[in-house]
């Protein structure tokens, strides 16, 4: 019988209601195929409140995900600036892909959008982007792989991010890195041939990237059923709203970036 994965995932974070450390407050928010989440967190990046979280809509185009936001994060207040997780491709605060919300996601002006109707500074990175900057050490060459609606990645080199990449979509096999490992691939082939796949993967990686850490998140990360390699570790979901701040410190993100 193939044991369990065993290393260790990452505690999920206590929130408090206290704001002890000084600075702005950020709305932190994770749009997903499936959820949508969202919390407060401090300077530090630590959260000041509970983690919100709706069932993303059913037909997930633009206005129906940012109604259902303005309603979700009415409880939320007192921030100053909004940062969040996208599942697609972004550019300078613009939704270029959504491969698993909806077509009219592309080329539409997020990061503008939720500042005119929230009146704060907002910046939106690809989720699983923000859910590295939760995860990530800053040492060497870190990767994250999210397992969920679809298959998230994002890459780092000394804690600075790689935007742009859209590993998911690459070809593999026959299909993509997706179509074996994300839900389609987990319906498709079954809990047993998904988690052959998802070894597979994690040793492609390896050999292409070089990373020296790997980082696994995402409702799926739960299906996992083998013993991780050195140097994998599962991550909480929370990690996904914890990397909100870090989008303020990341100059890559900007608007100014050409």
């Amino acid at each position: 019988m193939t044991p369990k994965a065993t290393a260790t995932a990452a505690p999920a974070t206590k929130t408090t209601t206290s704001t002890k450390a000084k600075g702005p407050i950020t709305l932190a928010i994770d749009i997903g195929g499936s959820g949508l989440k969202a919390m407060l967190l401090n300077a530090t990046g630590d959260p000041v409140s509970e983690r919100v979280r709706v069932a993303t809509p059913q037909i997930p185009t633009p206005r129906a995900v940012l109604a259902a936001l303005d309603k979700m994060t009415a409880e939320l207040t007192g921030f100053a600036r909004v940062s969040v997780g996208f599942p697609g491709v972004v550019k300078r605060g613009t939704t270029l892909a959504a491969f698993n919300l909806h077509p009219l996601w592309a080329s539409f002006p997020l990061q503008a959008e939720l500042e005119k109707r929230w009146k704060k500074p907002a910046r939106v990175a690809n989720d699983s982007s923000v859910q590295g900057f939760g995860a990530i050490k800053g040492v060497g060459v870190e990767m994250i792989i999210t397992l969920g609606t679809g298959m998230g990645n994002s890459l780092f080199t000394w804690g600075r991010l790689c935007p742009g990449l859209e590993l998911g979509h690459h070809p593999w096999k026959k299909y993509t890195y997706e179509d074996y490992i994300g839900r389609r691939g987990l319906d498709k082939y079954g809990k047993k041939r998904w988690n052959k796949y998802l070894q597979e993967v994690i040793a492609q990686t390896a050999n292409t990237f070089n990373w020296d850490h790997l980082y696994l998140g995402g409702g799926n990360t739960k299906k996992i059923g083998f013993e991780l390699p050195e140097h994998v570790t599962i991550v909480s979901n929370e990690t996904g709203l914890l990397g909100g701040v870090a989008l303020w410190k990341d100059e890559t993100l900007s608007n100014k970036q050409p």
